[in-house]
């Protein structure tokens, strides 16, 4: 999968070369053509200007996906599950090991959610979700390493009622990418480069600053 061998300058950088790619994806429209039927979903924050770049590209519909990590009582950074549109994805059986109660863990799920939803109103700015149905929807984030979030975002996608899902990325471990192209739920995976050994997704990159609110928002009000 790999088709690059230098780091990118920085995000921007990042979205024209995956946008590059993605025009020997099949699944894709034509770049300039009068389809619509594909829509582009950054994972924010860092996916939202990666997308903007291969919106841009196919003339396509873009929005934004946050996923929320349910972290474990008094453990915020060990995440029990994480939640995306609504879609909740429970890590195996985590809770019941910590000895999480059903009642604890539907607290956590739902402090999560009412974040989630905040942040995506704040960075719409009062425009509407998008639909998924009878879409192809091409998930981008600015790199894979474990792949949680972006299983998550997967998830979201299908229950939404995509027709084709995409998992779009400028860099990942190949095997993270193996095990995206073996799932069920996506229909493809692309990416530019695979490093190999694969350390940080901040690897590939020269400048990979982390990536404020207000630049989600500019990116979404583009184009």
């Amino acid at each position: 999968m790999s088709f690059r061998a230098e780091s990118f300058d920085d995000r921007r950088d990042a979205g024209i070369a995956l946008a590059q790619r993605l025009t020997r994806e099949p699944r894709m429209s034509a770049p300039g053509s009068d389809d619509r039927d594909v829509v582009v979903i950054g994972l924010a924050r860092g996916g939202v200007p990666v997308a903007r770049e291969v919106a841009d590209a196919f003339d396509a519909a873009l929005d934004v996906l946050v996923v929320r990590k349910i972290g474990a009582p008094g453990q915020p950074e060990f995440a029990m599950g994480a939640i995306a549109a609504g879609e909740i994805v429970v890590n195996d059986d985590v809770p019941r090991r910590l000895g999480v109660s059903e009642a604890v863990f539907a607290e956590a799920v739902d402090r999560e959610n009412r974040i989630r939803v905040e942040r995506e109103q704040r960075y719409r700015e009062g425009r509407e979700p998008l639909s998924f149905t009878g879409r192809t929807v091409v998930l981008v984030d600015d790199g894979l390493a474990t792949g949680s979030t972006m299983a998550v975002a997967v998830r979201a996608a299908r229950v939404g009622g995509a027709t084709a899902i995409v998992v779009a990325v400028p860099t990942g471990p190949a095997d993270t990418l193996r095990r995206f192209a073996d799932d069920s739920d996506v229909d493809a995976v692309v990416a530019v480069m695979t490093p190999e050994p694969f350390h940080a997704v901040g690897q590939s990159y020269r400048t990979f600053g982390q990536v404020e609110d207000e630049e989600v928002r500019l990116s979404l009000r583009r184009g």
